[in-house]
């Protein structure tokens, strides 16, 4: 388990939670840029992914996004979401 006071390490289980939802390689996600639009054409995550996506996010950190951020902006990219969730963390 990641330490939840670590941002790379959130970053990098959320990347392995990221290729989860998609049916990705987990290493080809881990070395994507953080940029990396999570709906754009190399994750290209769909609706049922990303809602996948945020169950296993809050499940695992605590923190439900689509409670706290109404326009979902965080989804922007691997570097959003992994900001908005350290931003957030909660005790696991």
């Amino acid at each position: 388990m990641t330490d939840i006071q670590d941002p790379a390490g959130v970053e990098r289980e959320l990347r392995s939670m990221i290729a989860g939802a998609a049916r990705l390689d987990p290493e080809w996600v881990g070395g994507l840029p953080a940029d990396t639009e999570l709906f754009g054409p190399q994750i290209a995550l769909t609706s049922l992914a990303g809602v996948t996506l945020l169950g296993a996010i809050d499940a695992r950190f605590g923190v439900d996004v689509a409670a706290l951020d109404l326009s979902l902006d965080s989804l922007q990219s691997i570097a959003t979401l992994a900001g908005f969730v350290a931003t957030h963390l909660r005790s696991a």
